[in-house]
C-alpha cells in the first residue's frame, strides 16, 4: 500500500517514476590473475596461467562440464573406439563455426594437430602426440616423408580420427587438454606468430571470443554468438585483470571493483574465511614442488637433493608462511588418483622425509654427499617467478636451508615468461613449480621424469622408471598399470628429481553473486555457464 501511494503521489507531481526493484545485473565479470600467461596459443603453451583464457575461448572433442567436472562431449556429438583400442572416431555436430562466423569442421583438427607437429612451431606438449599417434614422431623428425602416415585423419568434414600405436585408457582424459583443440588456419596463414596479439585475430571456438587484448594490463572475453551451445552462456563480458600485487587485487576485491581473483594473500585468508567473504577451497590434483637441476652440480648428487628435501619444515610453510590448508608433500606425485577404491598414493613411502624438518638427518645426509657440516658447498640460488606468495615461501626456504645446513643461498626472481624461459633452458640450481594435473590419471606426473621428455625441467634420467612408464602407458588393466605405476613413483620419488613441499588446493576468491561456473582439480576456471546473480 505505501509504495502504491507512493507511486501515485509521484505522478500527480509530475514526477519521472524509475523502477529499479525487478532490475537484472549485468551480465559482466571481472576476475583478477596475478601473473600474465606466457602466450595464448593453445597448441603451443603449457602455461597454467594461460589456463582462465584458453578454457573459455576454446573447446575440444571433448570438455568438462561446468555442474560436475564430469566429462561431456564437446564439438564432438559421440565417438567410438574401436575393439583393439587404438582408433577413436569422432563425429563432430552439424553446423560448427569459429568466433567470426566462418565454418569450422574436422579438417581444422588435422590442421591444429599437424601445426604441433611442425619443430618450428615448438610445441610445448608435443610429446603426447609423439608418444601416443602413430606415425607422430617419424613425421616431426622429418616433416619431408609426408603427413599420410600420421594416424590422425579426417575422413569427411564431420569425421576426425586418431589411431594410436598402443591401447591407451586414458585417451579421453588426454584429449580435454587445450593442446587438442583446433585453430584456424587463415587467421595463422595472414598473421603468423602474431595471431595471439590482437582480438581481431585472436579467432577461437568456445563459449567466449577475445574481445581486447591489452597487453599487460587485461583480457576482455565476450559471448561468442557462434558458439555451438550460446544459449546456454549467460556472461556477456568477462575482463581478466592483471594484478601482479595481492593488496591491491584484495582490495579491489573487497571495494567490489573486481568480482574475484585467483589468488589470496596468505596473511588475510583467515580473516577472509572467518568473515565469509568469499573464500572457494576446491579439489585438486597437483602437487607444489621446487625443481632441482639434476644435470648441474652440486644436484646432479641424490644425496645433495635428498639432504635439501630433509632440510625443510613443511609445515611451518604450510600454517605459518602461507596459513592455508594443505597437507605436507613427499613425493611429486599428488593423491586423487583411485582404482577399486584404493588410492594410488595411500601405501606411497614417505622417502625418509617428514613433516617437520629433520636437521640432523639432513646434516648427515650431506655430510654423506661429501659436504661435512656443509663445508666446500657452492653458493646456490633459488629462484622464482614473480609473485607475493611464491616470494614468500621462498624466503622462508632459504633461511631454513641455510640454518640447517650451513650452506649460502641467494634468491631471484623474474616475471614468468622470463623465468620460464630459463627453467626449460637449464639455466636454475633450484626453481619454483609444481604441477596441477592436465587429466586426473598418474600419468601426468610421470611423464614429466621420463628421459628426454619435453617437460622434463629437471633432467632427471632412469632408465628403469622409463621403462616402467612405458609399461604403464599402454596397459588397459586399470588395476595392473596402478602397480606399475605406483613402482615408477616409488624409483622416481626415492632419486629427489624434485623437492616436494605440499599438495595442492584449488583457492580462489569470489563474489557469492556469481555462480554457475566450476573449478577443475587442474585448477581450470570454466565460466560457460556462470552467470551474476541479483
Amino acid at each position: 500500500m505505501k509504495k502504491f501511494l507512493c507511486l501515485m503521489l509521484c505522478v500527480m507531481l509530475g514526477l519521472t517514476v524509475i523502477s529499479v526493484a525487478n532490475a537484472e545485473p549485468a551480465q559482466e565479470i571481472t576476475y583478477a590473475l596475478s601473473n600474465e600467461p606466457d602466450g595464448i596459443d593453445p597448441g603451443v603453451t603449457n602455461n597454467s596461467f594461460a589456463s582462465p583464457i584458453l578454457e573459455n575461448t576454446f573447446e575440444g572433442l571433448v570438455t568438462y562440464s561446468t555442474a560436475d567436472g564430469s566429462m561431456i562431449y564437446g564439438e564432438a556429438e559421440s565417438w567410438t573406439i574401436s575393439d583393439d583400442g587404438l582408433v577413436y572416431t569422432f563425429t563432430l555436430r552439424d553446423g560448427l563455426k569459429w568466433s567470426d562466423g566462418t565454418d569450422h569442421d574436422a579438417n581444422d583438427y588435422v590442421y591444429a594437430m599437424k601445426r604441433i607437429l611442425d619443430p618450428n612451431t615448438e610445441a610445448k606438449y608435443v610429446d603426447f602426440l609423439l608418444d601416443y599417434v602413430v606415425g607422430a614422431a617419424e613425421y616431426y623428425a622429418d616433416n619431408s616423408i609426408g603427413f599420410d602416415g600420421v594416424g590422425i585423419t579426417a575422413p569427411d568434414a564431420k569425421t576426425f580420427v586418431f589411431t594410436l600405436k598402443n591401447p591407451t585408457p586414458y585417451w579421453l582424459d588426454i584429449l580435454t587438454m587445450w593442446t587438442f583443440r583446433p585453430v584456424q588456419e587463415a587467421t595463422i596463414a595472414a598473421n603468423g606468430e602474431r595471431w595471439t596479439a590482437t582480438a581481431d585475430a585472436y579467432v577461437s571456438n568456445g563459449p567466449f571470443r577475445m574481445a581486447e587484448i591489452n597487453m599487460g594490463e587485461s583480457f576482455v572475453l565476450e559471448k561468442n554468438p557462434y558458439y555451438y551451445d550460446a544459449d546456454a552462456v549467460k556472461l556477456d563480458k568477462i575482463t581478466f585483470r592483471f594484478i601482479s600485487d595481492l593488496g591491491t587485487s584484495l582490495m579491489a576485491y573487497e571495494n567490489g571493483d573486481i568480482n574475484g581473483m585467483s589468488s589470496i594473500p596468505t596473511t588475510d585468508m583467515a580473516r577472509l574465511k572467518a568473515e565469509d567473504a568469499g573464500v572457494v577451497l576446491s579439489p585438486s590434483y597437483g602437487t607444489t614442488y621446487y625443481d632441482f637441476n639434476c644435470a648441474k652440480a652440486p644436484f646432479d648428487n641424490v644425496l645433495v637433493r635428498k639432504a635439501f628435501c630433509q632440510a625443510i619444515d613443511r609445515t611451518a610453510i604450510i600454517e605459518d608462511v602461507l596459513q592455508t590448508e594443505a597437507d605436507p608433500a613427499f613425493s611429486f606425485m599428488a593423491p586423487g588418483y583411485v582404482v577399486d577404491g584404493e588410492d594410488l598414493m595411500a601405501t606411497a613411502s614417505d622417502n625418509d622425509l617428514s613433516d617437520e624438518a629433520d636437521i640432523e638427518a639432513a646434516r648427515a645426509t650431506l655430510a654423506e654427499a661429501g659436504y661435512p657440516n656443509g663445508e666446500g658447498f657452492p653458493e646456490i640460488t633459488l629462484s622464482y617467478y614473480s609473485s607475493e606468495t611464491v616470494g614468500k615461501v621462498v624466503e622462508a626456504m632459504a633461511r631454513q636451508l641455510q640454518d640447517a645446513l650451513n650452506i649460502t643461498i641467494k634468491i631471484s626472481n623474474a616475471d614468468w615468461a622470463v623465468y620460464y624461459a630459463d627453467i626449460i633452458a637449464g639455466n636454475y640450481d633450484i626453481g619454483a613449480m609444481g604441477w596441477s594435473g592436465d587429466y586426473v590419471h598418474p600419468m601426468t606426473f610421470l611423464a614429466l621424469f621420463v628421459t628426454g621428455d619435453v617437460n622434463n625441467n629437471v633432467f632427471y634420467s632412469n632408465a628403469e622408471y622409463d621403462a616402467l612408464v612405458s609399461q604403464a602407458a599402454s596397459m588397459t588393466d586399470a588395476k595392473a598399470a596402478f602397480d606399475v605405476m605406483r613402482q615408477a613413483e616409488a624409483i622416481a620419488a626415492a632419486e629427489y628429481p624434485v623437492m616436494p613441499l605440499y599438495y595442492k588446493s584449488n583457492t580462489m576468491l569470489m563474489h557469492k553473486n556469481v555462480t554457475g561456473y566450476f573449478v577443475t582439480p587442474s585448477n581450470a576456471l570454466l565460466l560457460k555457464t556462470a552467470y551474476v546473480a541479483e
